[in-house]
């Protein structure tokens, strides 16, 4: 686990009509402080990755399809610093995840759907306050391809 990075299990709710799944109030012990809600669409094997925000705290809940989030920090004074952390969530995880600033995240829909990705950000988007990195940044050295075995 990387330092500072929560894995929250979420409720899901359901009967005959449906199902609801809550992600957020501001009344849960991991509620700081709210930024922005936004959603991220991803296809099906596609990568949206290197990101690090100077600022702003995740929050990811992936409130359809599934999702490989892997995360990389980046943090020099951190004591899991350059460690990786490979976390599968979804429909068939249904988890709150919460990645403080300065650690790099990146996604990857997995399955034969589109993923659907909320983050309730502790700041809204500011483009000076994030850096985007190649996926395949050889300083990072993550492999996206499915391992078999």
């Amino acid at each position: 686990m990387i330092h500072g990075v929560d894995i929250i299990p979420l409720k899901t709710i359901m009967d005959e009509r449906g199902y609801v799944r809550h992600m957020m109030k501001c009344t849960d012990p991991y509620f700081r402080t709210f930024g922005e809600i936004y959603f991220s669409v991803i296809f099906p094997g596609a990568i949206k990755a290197w990101h690090v925000h100077r600022r702003m705290e995740l929050n990811y809940a992936v409130i359809s399809g599934n999702i490989k989030l892997v995360l990389y920090d980046a943090r020099k004074d951190s004591p899991t610093y350059r460690e990786l952390q490979e976390i599968f969530l979804g429909e068939n995880n249904y988890v709150l995840v919460k990645i403080p600033p300065e650690v790099v995240n990146g996604f990857k829909a997995i399955g034969n759907e589109k993923a659907i990705v909320a983050n309730c950000s502790t700041v809204p988007h500011d483009p000076s306050e994030i850096e985007r990195i190649d996926p395949f940044d050889p300083a990072i050295g993550y492999n996206w391809d499915i391992r078999h075995g």
